[in-house]
């Protein structure tokens, strides 16, 4: 059973809007993070793993923030990939993950070649639904629970 830790939390003020950095947010259940402009759907909370963007930026020499990724959460030490179906806990919140989150053009504006670089093995991060809200920070604890 892989345990980590949360890194980062972003919240996204609007479509397309910029990302704020946050020491805690509060998840609501079949809803999202309270106060991000994605509400519902099966895109409730997006997740990047901090290792895997990390190896990105060494790949291509660069030193962009996480938050380029426009995720909502960045875990450290729990491997998203083939995670479909499985429930992440995170703090006391529970998301059950949908899917993978495919990259769109908007990482190549960032950083000619990071869309290719992230397409393969889940390195663009996983999306899901909220099981569970509850209020997370970050340094909370991140585990598999099924």
């Amino acid at each position: 059973m892989s345990s980590g830790t949360l890194s980062a939390i972003w919240l996204k003020r609007a479509r397309r809007g910029p990302m704020d950095a946050v020491a805690a947010a509060s998840l609501i259940a079949t809803r999202g993070l309270v106060g991000n402009a994605n509400q519902g759907g099966k895109r409730q909370v997006t997740i990047i793993e901090e290792e895997i963007w990390s190896a990105l930026m060494r790949q291509f020499g660069s030193d962009l923030p996480p938050s380029t990724r426009r995720a909502n959460l960045m875990v450290r030490g729990v491997p998203l990939a083939d995670s479909r179906g499985r429930i992440l806990q995170v703090g006391a919140a529970r998301i059950r993950i949908l899917g993978e989150t495919k990259p769109c053009e908007r990482m190549d504006e960032a950083l000619a070649g990071l869309k290719d670089a992230m397409w393969a093995e889940w390195r663009g991060g996983a999306f899901g639904e909220v099981l569970t809200g509850a209020e997370i920070r970050v340094g909370d604890p991140v585990s598999w629970t099924a």
